[in-house]
């Protein structure tokens, strides 16, 4: 049985369960790439926050990213070595753990 969850179900469970690990514009960006996941590739999703948060990260900007991982040098970069979701108007940005 699947429940369709809304962008305010998503930003609820969060806020109950990991307040501090996406800001507000990062959540609604991370819901809108899940979104388009399922949509795209027929696969739903869980929503199962502890492993979100595991499973991705949120970063104020590119220095806060090269300092978990010294190979990288640009946005390119993380491109290249995963999945780069943007957080639009923002240096901020969402990444795929790995």
């Amino acid at each position: 049985m699947k429940k369709s969850v809304s962008i305010t179900d998503f930003m609820d469970a969060f806020t109950k369960m990991r307040p501090s690990n996406f800001t507000y514009e990062g959540l609604e960006c991370l819901y809108n790439y899940l979104i388009d996941y399922e949509r795209d590739t027929d696969t739903e999703i869980e929503l199962d926050v502890i492993a979100l948060c595991c499973d991705y990260s949120e970063y104020k900007d590119l220095e806060e990213y090269k300092q978990n991982y010294s190979s990288i040098n640009s946005i390119k970069d993380i491109q290249d070595a995963t999945i780069y979701i943007p957080i639009p108007n923002r240096e901020r940005f969402i990444t795929l753990n790995h």
